[in-house]
This record gives structure tokens, sequence and C-alpha cells, in this order.
């Protein structure tokens, strides 16, 4: 449940995103930041809150992050302007980082070693089944209402999260490490991810050899590399670089950033196509953008059987390769001219592509864990692909550009779907350094796991 509200909510802000725009006369560049803001704090802080989980427990962490998440909701909800909207979007964002790991690590220790790719097959589907109800559902919402339901409903369904999870929920065991989390360290590498965010996402309008990109990038970068090197000798760093020891992990964590970088890009480009370019309504472009969604959703399952029979190289590799060949040909196919149909089709045909890789790539994340780094490792991964996704908005902002016309937004966003396909290609060669064989949860005997 807890996924799936997150889930939704980024799905449901992105259909609102252009009325958004419209309604507070906010430009697309500074706009971007009500999806990029929210990605930074969700992927920078996962790891010391999955720490935290682990330290304070996992049951009473969830609970501050629902809380949280709500909160944010409902100042984004009743925001006057984007300041506001922004502190909103924060406070969602600190909330979404402060649950997920918590609720990950409490479902995947639920579950025997040699089930776990199957329950995160099933976790996958039920965050995929959020964003199909983002452009349906919540589209329709909004369509009666105003964009301030993209924010509402997430409240209303915190609420219910909150009551449930009281009754519902076990508290897990704690680790005592004997130094306090690194949590300056998290501080750091928040305004690092934000600086080349900042840099990356502006460059359109400023340029690439203007001094204000070049200073913000190159603070992000030394920001980062101090970052790592402080995680190198910190007594309980945020990023335990320790977790890339296994070549799963590593794999599926760094090809996850680029990957999600390519899908963040390809949600957005698909709603302000459809809205702009095609001049689609919010339930129309949210019902017509929902089949890719409702493609992984139904398909999630059958990625975790194909992750346990095949080993995770194949349809990681596969899956990369599907979305390239038809993140290609949404960029060839379509101009200002309507054809619903074939794009419902492209949207399926990419939805089968993601639901291979990201099953894959969320059960390769924590496939060769032990229990008690659950949450710091499945926090990790989510990490990366949460900073993924923010760049992957911020470079599609400046790909796009500002166009005009009708025309113009249909060639800018063809030139959106060209990023993609560069994203999704560069994934899929990183992904054939993953394990070809079978992971040791997908072949364990059951009963060596319950004598173990």
């Amino acid at each position: 449940m807890a996924f799936f509200v997150i889930m939704f909510d980024l799905a449901v802000v992105n259909v609102a995103f252009p009325d958004i725009l419209t309604d507070l006369g906010i430009a697309t560049a500074d706009g971007s930041w009500i999806v990029s803001l929210y990605n930074i704090l969700f992927g920078s802080l996962l790891v010391v809150a999955g720490k935290s989980a682990d330290i304070v427990g996992r049951r009473r962490i969830f609970r501050i992050g629902v809380a949280a998440f709500g909160l944010g909701a409902l100042l984004a909800g009743l925001a006057p302007n984007l300041a506001v909207l922004l502190g909103g979007r924060a406070i969602q964002g600190i909330g979404a980082a402060i649950m997920l790991p918590a609720a990950l690590g409490l479902m995947v220790a639920a579950f025997p070693i040699e089930r776990r790719t199957q329950a995160m097959a099933y976790w996958g589907a039920v965050g995929a089944f959020g964003v199909m109800c983002g452009p349906s559902f919540g589209a329709g919402v909004i369509q009666v209402t105003n964009w301030r339901a993209a924010f509402f409903i997430p409240l209303a369904l915190c609420v219910a999260l909150l009551a449930g999870s009281s009754r519902v929920l076990k508290e897990s065991p704690v680790s005592k490490p004997s130094h306090r989390p690194d949590y300056p360290g998290a501080a750091l590498v928040t305004a690092s991810l934000a600086s080349l965010v900042l840099g990356i996402s502006r460059s359109g309008s400023w340029g690439w050899a203007n001094p204000a990109t070049i200073t913000a990038i190159a603070a992000g970068l030394v920001g980062l590399a101090g970052f790592v090197q402080r995680q190198r000798s910190h007594p309980e760093p945020i990023l335990d670089l320790t977790l890339f020891r296994s070549r799963s992990f590593t794999v599926a964590g760094w090809s996850g950033l680029v990957f999600f970088g390519g899908y963040g890009a390809y949600n957005l480009n698909n709603v302000l196509f459809l809205r702009n370019a095609w001049e689609y309504g919010v339930l129309e472009a949210g019902l017509i953008a929902m089949a890719g969604p409702a493609t992984v959703s139904a398909l999630s399952p059958a990625g975790g059987r194909l992750a346990q029979r095949f080993g995770f190289r194949l349809p990681a590799v596969g899956g990369a390769l599907v979305m390239t060949a038809g993140a290609v040909a949404m960029a060839i196919s379509f101009d200002e001219t309507r054809r619903p149909g074939l794009f419902i089709l492209y949207v399926i045909i990419i939805g089968a592509g993601l639901s291979a890789f990201i099953t894959t790539n969320g059960a390769a994340a924590v496939a060769e864990l032990p229990a008690e780094r659950l949450s710091v490792g499945g926090a990790a991964g989510n990490a990366l692909r949460q900073v993924g996704a923010a760049f992957g908005v911020a470079m599609l902002v400046a790909v796009v550009g500002i166009p005009v016309t009708t025309a113009d937004f249909a060639d800018a966003h063809s030139n959106g779907y060209m990023l993609v396909t560069a994203i999704m290609l560069t994934t899929a060669v990183m992904s054939t350094a993953q394990t070809g064989s079978r992971s040791r949860a997908a072949h364990t005997p059951r009963s060596a796991t319950k004598s173990a």
C-alpha cells in the first residue's frame, strides 16, 4: 500500500503538471522542480532512512514517513504559489524516503529467501498499479475538480495507511550501531545533487557555456566526490560502499540509475507530448498514457518468473532493448497529427520492456543481501533510481527547450524520445554485466533455508 501511494503520487503529479504550470503561471524550467526536488530529496535520503529503520525499528519509521508524506501532500494541495508548492513537495520527498525502505524491509523480511524474487515481482506490480491509477482515476478527479486533487488523494490514502498499519504491522528487531549515522553526509549529497540538477535543467535557458551552468555542475561534482570520500572514512556511513562488493547489487544499482533517468524522462515526455503537441485534455492524455503502467502491472509477475528461470541478465538486457526500440519508434512516427491508436501500441510494447527490466532490477538489488541489510541495501538501490529520475527530468527539460507552436512542441518532444532512446541503449549495454545464472534466491531449497 505504501509503494502504491508513492507511485500513484508520482504518476498523478505528472498528469497534473501542465495544469499546475498554467494555473500558477510557471515556466517549464521552474516547474520541473516540482518533480526534481521531490526526486532529489527522495533519492538522497533513502539510505539514511533505511539505516534509521534498522536502528529505530521499521514499523515506527514507516509510520513517521507516512505522516510526513501526508503533511507534504496537504501543504502542496493548498499551495497558493510555486514556493509553497515546492515546500510541500520537499516534505513529501522526505516522507517518501522515510517510509519506502522501512516498507520494503518489512515486506521482504516476511518471505523466505527462495521467494524474494517473486515477492519483488508483486511489489513491482503493485507499484505499476499505482502508476496506472494516476492517469486514470487521478486524472478523472482532476478533470472534475482541479490539479489540487493530485495531492489531496494521496493525503486521504496516507490517513487510511496510518490507521491500517497500527493494527497490521509488527515491529522489527533493531540494531545498535556504535556511531551515529553520517547525517552531515546526507546533507552534502542532497545539496550536491540539487546543484547538478539545477545546472542541467537550466542549461537550455542559461546555455552550457554560461558561468552559472558551469559553476552549478562543477559544485555538484565536487560535492559528490567529497561525499564518496567521506563515506570511505566515516565509521557509520550513509552509503555503505561495501554493498558494491556484490556484483548483482552493483550492476543493478548503476544500471538502475541510468534506466530510471530514461524512465523519468519518458513518463513526463509522454504527458507533455499528449497535452502540448496533440492538445488533449488531462483525462484523455491520462487514459492514453495509462496503457503503459497497465501493461507493467499485468506483466510484472511474469518478469519475476523470467528472472527466476533465466537469471537476471537476459530479462534486464532484453527489457532495455525493447524500450530502446519503442522510444525510437515514437521519435520517428509522430508529429502534430493525432495518432492515438499507434501511440497506445508503442506504449504497450515499451510497457512490456519496462516490466521485464524493473522486476529483474529490483530482485537483483536484494538477491545477495543478508536479512539484516535489506532495508539499507534496498534503500541504496532505490536511491540510485530516484537520483536517476531527477537527472532524467532535468535532461528532458534541457532537450525540449521552450517550443512555441504545436509543430515546435511535436519536434521538441521527438527529441525527448531520442534522449530516452540513448539512455535505454546505455542501460542495455550496462546490464550485460549482470549475473547470467539464476540467483541463489531463485533456487535455494526451502528445507535448506529453514535449517539455516
